[in-house]
């Protein structure tokens, strides 16, 4: 919640805890979400009276777009149908090839420390339920 109020408050230029429909989008995606083209569209009708919305309309806004959005499944699909043999696994060097050529391109050295935290040898094979049920956990608050 902090987190989202800081990112509001950033786009909040007049401080009378409103932003733009405009910048809503970019918003919601400093804060990880992917709103689609056709959300885009219906955010934006939704806000046309005023072309603002406030910090409670924003936070529907975004319970509803993280309700719909849900990376676990995502990755989870993408690595079955690398599994060609539906084993349940697929080889680490596959698995590194994806991350640095696909969608947010990792370097070797993220993969690499990514390995080492999920225990995976480089020329082992992973079970990706496993790897994405770590790469999924939230992160450690201290």
């Amino acid at each position: 919640l902090a987190e989202f109020k800081e990112c509001f408050s950033l786009y909040d230029k007049k401080q009378k805890g409103k932003i733009d429909a405009k910048d809503l989008i970019t918003v919601m995606r400093c804060l990880g979400t992917s709103p689609t083209f056709m959300q885009h569209m219906s955010i934006h009708s939704s806000c046309e009276k005023t072309g603002e919305l406030d910090f409670s309309t924003f936070l529907t806004m975004m319970h509803r777009q993280m309700q719909q959005e849900d990376p676990k499944t995502e990755i989870l699909e993408a690595l079955r149908m690398t599994d060609k043999q539906k084993k349940g696994y697929i080889q680490a060097s596959e698995l590194r090839a994806k991350l640095t050529i696909l969608g947010e391109k990792l370097t070797n050295k993220e993969v690499d420390e990514l390995f080492k935290e999920a225990n995976i040898k480089s020329n082992g094979n992973v079970n990706y339920e496993q790897f994405t049920e770590m790469v999924t956990l939230p992160p450690v608050d201290y």
